[in-house]
């Protein structure tokens, strides 16, 4: 039975009988201090709850805490907002805070139908936060917005929908803030973003750095617009450009940008508590990968293969995927992000399965191709096993001190000489077409993880993951149509080399066709036909 309009669960609501493995308060308080330490004299950062987003009429879907504020906090409701200030202020009558978050309000009839609410006792005593109160409190909490000579914030949510019932809801909360911070209504994040990047690139990297500029430039008026950025753009010369740089414009009151740099490099680097919920994660991951293996037969459909996965995930504890499950047989598999996953029948073609349990917040990301038959066909394996050497190139990277793209290049150099021998292609420009993404990125809190790219260091955590699809109708001989192969696994910077954390899943042809011919837990599973 659906609840009201714009009506969510907690993902983690207050009461007994919950998991007892999540992050400890103490974790989130450092978090806090960390980034407090790091914002400039006289100045207040201010993070807002990710909104509640509407799937149909009056349901909504599950709902997903901003990733930055749950790091922050812990806390996992919508309607809320974070204060945290450089130097202690007064706010609601209390001294000394330099930390405030505004919660979610109690409200016993809702919560009968959606689930209990922390309400700010409840954060106060369970996140052990300094200063907690009701956000219908927010607007007249007294914050002195006037007397900040910086005022840091991210990407303010625009598309949000007001729920006139509640006075307090994120439309609110964000409209207060605007009107008594008097951020101008056409303030333009990525210009204050632009500005950094400049600063962090310098004069000597200006050709990693242009063709963004110039990008952004064209798509946005204001950056277009902006003196510094131009003036950076069009100088001729390092010379030139050091001479911009020596120009720089002061940073304004209103900052949108460097919450984000700042939170780049402190969550890139992962703690071991963090460690410890991200491998539980990845566990759970390569387990589902070789159930599905054992399971796997041509006659399934890429649905009922990601109801495996799934259905392992729940199994052992895992609240959500971190992302649409990715389930592509043969054609579909060429497909980077297909989602549909309703081929009803895989046959012989190869299936590319990528998916990733999340775990208490973090998310493993594990890919795995195999064939439904249990057997590669001599072309399958010669693809599998140039992008598996490819995966090996890439591995070897790894470590303290490489740049952020040495893995992709390794792979892409095998992946070319391989394709070239193949005759797949004529020439290594042509490899674009059937190795077309990058193959790493970062992992954590989100699939797409926050990171400063720059040299690895112990902490970081990556994935590798090298591909080639082949789609139908490619001009090379058709015996290679529609196949697609990706292997991902999810790699840990330690301090002599690296860990791969997703090893438990098989990677070579034999220990898949291997594990393949064992028997399934599911083999005796058979559901009634439906008339």
């Amino acid at each position: 039975m659906a609840g009201p309009l714009s009506e969510v669960r907690a993902q983690r609501a207050a009461g007994a009988d919950r998991p007892t493995d999540f992050l400890d308060p103490a974790f989130h308080r450092q978090r806090r201090e960390l980034l407090r330490q790091a914002l400039p004299a006289r100045s207040v950062a201010v993070f807002f709850a990710a909104p509640v987003r509407n799937r149909a009429n009056d349901v909504d879907f599950i709902y997903h805490q901003n990733p930055d504020f749950y790091y922050l906090t812990g806390y996992t409701e919508p309607h809320s907002v974070l204060l945290l200030f450089k130097e202690p202020q007064t706010i609601g009558g209390q001294s000394g805070v330099t930390e405030a978050l505004f919660t979610q309000h109690r409200d016993p009839q809702r919560e009968s139908w959606t689930g209990r609410r922390m309400g700010a006792d409840g954060a106060k005593q369970q996140l052990k936060l300094q200063y907690t109160a009701d956000n219908q409190t927010f607007a007249a909490a007294g914050i002195k917005w006037a007397d900040f000579g910086q005022i840091l914030f991210l990407d303010l949510p625009t598309d949000l929908r007001d729920d006139p019932r509640d006075p307090a809801d994120l439309y609110s909360l964000v409209a207060d803030f605007r009107r008594q911070s008097g951020t101008p209504a056409d303030y333009n994040p990525v210009v204050g973003e632009l500005r950094n990047l400049i600063q962090r690139y310098g004069a000597t990297g200006a050709a990693n750095l242009l063709p963004y500029l110039e990008a952004q430039s064209k798509a946005q008026h204001a950056v277009a617009a902006d003196a510094y950025i131009q003036a950076y753009r069009q100088a001729a010369t390092d010379a030139d450009r050091q001479k911009v740089l020596a120009n720089a414009p002061a940073p304004g009151r209103y900052d949108g940008s460097t919450l984000s740099e700042v939170l780049n490099g402190m969550r890139e680097i992962k703690t071991p508590e963090e460690l410890k919920l991200l491998r539980r994660a990845i566990q759970i991951s390569t387990t589902g990968q070789k159930e599905v293996m054992k399971a796997l037969r041509p006659d399934m459909s890429e649905n009922a293969v990601q109801g495996i996965h799934e259905y392992v995930y729940r199994t052992y504890g895992a609240e959500f995927e971190g992302y649409p499950s990715i389930v592509g047989a043969g054609a579909n598999g060429c497909i980077l992000h297909y989602e549909t996953n309703d081929k009803p029948r895989l046959g012989n073609d190869l299936i590319l399965m990528d998916c990733g349990a999340e775990y208490h917040g973090y998310s493993a990301d594990v890919t795995r191709t195999a064939p439904p038959s249990g057997k590669f066909s001599p072309a399958q394996r010669q693809i599998y096993e140039l992008v598996l050497a490819a995966q090996e190139a890439a591995f070897k990277e790894c470590k303290p001190g490489s740049e952020f793209q040495a893995p992709h290049k390794a792979a892409l150099q095998v992946i070319t000489d391989g394709l070239l021998q193949l005759g797949l292609v004529k020439d290594a420009a042509e490899v674009r077409k059937y190795f077309t993404h990058g193959t790493s990125h970062y992992l954590g809190l989100d699939v797409h993880d926050r990171g400063t790219y720059q040299p690895f260091q112990p902490g970081v955590v990556i994935t590798v993951e090298p591909g080639i699809y082949i789609p139908e109708g490619s001009p090379c001989d058709p015996k290679w149509w529609n196949i697609g192969v990706r292997i991902e696994d999810d790699i840990l910077i330690t301090k002599n080399g690296y860990e791969n954390l997703s090893a438990g899943a098989p990677r070579t042809v034999s220990e898949i066709e291997s594990l393949m011919a064992k028997p399934s837990a599911l083999d005796d599973f058979k559901l009634p036909a439906l008339k």
